[in-house]
């Protein structure tokens, strides 16, 4: 082979990146501005090329197998060194740009995330910022994303976590529950007294995910809540259930703090539901992150710790 055209396959390696994040060999192509085809043509010389299967292909999907895995990972990194090159090649002041693929929860991509990213946004405007605010962990490598905030302790995956906050929780109902069931005064008489308690189903597991509570001696204690009404998919939709009177409910004080300011919901023992639960920003340490990741894993980390400072909802608290 010509060491003149060592790389003239990029573009075939453009492709498979293109297949993976966009999740279709169709929307590859239309990214591209070509047909199928070519974009298939484009994976079976890769693959002939490198001598093995990246990606397996069926009627509905496709998916990496484990060398593909492995080769787009050391593929993206070597396109972010590239970006990287041309960036300093064009100078310092070269206004930061680039794509940042973001995975968030639900309550933290609605609640939270507007607040810490306005900074960036309006600093970094030809950075461009894509999120998926879904209640799934995705896949950072095969699924092409650079970043993903996660909630609660987090398993040995290999990923760097950089900790954004101990959210504090709440125990809420509407005042007109409380005036139908009556105000607990403690968590046995919660318990004892009938209470319409709204669980959520942990999508991972396909259970009911426990209260985060403290017992009368303050020690942590997880309280799995007899639930008359349980959500799945959607855990904020608790928070509506319990608004329109329908139970209690446990949710983070970034939610519900305006609903307790202005009275649609009131804080239940205050004592008892005292715990927090984390927020983590995760990404991958074996591979390089472009200058536009870099720049975002810092400014969520201090614009996160200014807000404990600040005080403000959802401040930092205990790890409890």
């Amino acid at each position: 082979m010509s060491q003149g055209r060592r790389f003239e396959h990029l573009n075939d390696v453009e492709a498979l990146l293109q297949v993976v994040d966009r999740g279709s060999i169709s929307a590859a192509a239309v990214a591209f501005g070509t047909t199928p085809s070519v974009i298939s043509r484009a994976i079976a010389r890769l693959e002939a090329r490198l001598g093995v299967q990246l990606l397996r292909r069926s009627t509905r999907r496709q998916s990496l197998t484990e060398a593909g895995r492995d080769y787009l990972e050391q593929a993206r990194q070597a396109f972010a060194l590239i970006a990287e090159a041309e960036n300093a090649v064009q100078g310092s002041q070269q206004a930061l740009s680039g794509r940042v693929r973001l995975s968030v929860p639900t309550t933290y991509g609605h609640y939270r995330l507007p607040r810490l990213l306005e900074g960036f946004v309006h600093r970094h405007p030809q950075v461009q910022v894509e999120l998926s605010i879904a209640n799934r962990n995705v896949d950072l490598v095969s699924e092409g994303f650079d970043l993903a905030i996660r909630l609660g302790q987090l398993p040995d995956s290999g990923l760097v976590a950089r900790k954004l906050e101990d959210a504090p929780l709440r125990l809420v109902a509407s005042p007109a529950y409380l005036a139908r069931k009556g105000m607990p005064a403690t968590l046995e008489q919660l318990q004892r007294d009938g209470h319409c308690c709204l669980a959520f189903v942990m999508p991972s597991t396909g259970r009911l995910a426990p209260w985060l509570l403290r017992d009368a001696q303050g020690a942590a204690l997880d309280w799995l809540p007899p639930a008359a009404l349980r959500v799945e998919d959607d855990v904020l939709g608790l928070v509506s259930l319990a608004e329109q009177g329908l139970g209690i409910c446990q949710s983070y004080d970034f939610v519900v703090a305006e609903r307790l300011r202005r009275g649609s919901l009131v804080e239940l023992l205050p004592a008892a539901s005292g715990r927090t639960r984390p927020f983590s920003l995760l990404y991958a340490p074996h591979r390089r992150l472009a200058a536009a990741s870099r720049a975002l894993i810092e400014h969520l980390g201090m614009a996160a710790e200014a807000l404990h400072r600040a005080g403000g909802p959802g401040a930092s608290g205990g790890t409890g």
